[in-house]
């Protein structure tokens, strides 16, 4: 059966849903026209919140999260990709900044806050950076002024696919869940395969 979005999409679908929050995927984003600096051939291509999660009853800033997901099978380095958006280096076939567009290049952070606001009623968020692993200190990603400079102050955080499966594996119970991704994990745990905390 082919799956709809990419997996980490899908557990961040999952997490976000046992932890209360409405979801909604692929919102798309562009500068607007009339900025100074936006380029016809270059700014014409939408880019994409990959998820938006909107809690009904929570306040401030964890009231809504927005999701990039990188599903990088080496693992994600906040201070190599640091070091790569600062000097302009090519990662993955493209400059580094390109990969993070809303966090590096003015006319994108305000499009994506635009965007967030349009659609949650609100400019107040926690950008979340979805990850497979992370290789070294990720705090060095989170406390980044300029990532939180580019989002309104807004603050940044990573979150791992292992930090994910374990949360929601611990609130796991007999009754069928509402996604194939919590059901595909309660037949793990059924069958008695457990992620473990390090």
């Amino acid at each position: 059966m082919a799956t709809k979005e990419d997996i980490l999409e899908q557990i961040v679908e999952e997490y976000l849903v046992h932890k209360g929050y409405f979801v909604q995927h692929n919102l798309k984003f562009l500068p607007r026209k009339d900025h100074p600096d936006y380029i016809q051939n270059r700014d014409s291509n939408h880019s994409d919140i990959d998820v938006i999660g909107y809690h009904p009853t929570l306040e401030g800033d964890r009231k809504v999260l927005v999701v990039s997901c990188k599903s990088w099978q080496s693992g994600f380095n906040p201070a190599s990709e640091i070091n790569a958006i600062e000097n302009d280096k090519i990662k993955r076939g493209r400059k580094a900044w390109q990969a993070f567009r809303e966090l590096t290049v003015p006319k994108w952070s305000e499009a994506f806050i635009e965007a967030v606001r349009n659609a949650t009623g609100t400019d107040q968020f926690t950008y979340v950076l979805a990850v497979a692993k992370v290789a070294g200190d990720k705090s060095v990603w989170e406390s980044y002024q300029p990532f939180q400079d580019a989002l309104g102050g807004n603050p940044v955080s990573i979150l791992t696919f292992r930090e994910m499966v374990l949360d929601i594996q611990s609130e796991l119970t007999t009754t069928l869940a509402a996604t194939e991704v919590g059901r595909m994990l309660q037949m793990f745990q059924a069958a008695g395969i457990h992620v473990e905390s390090d």
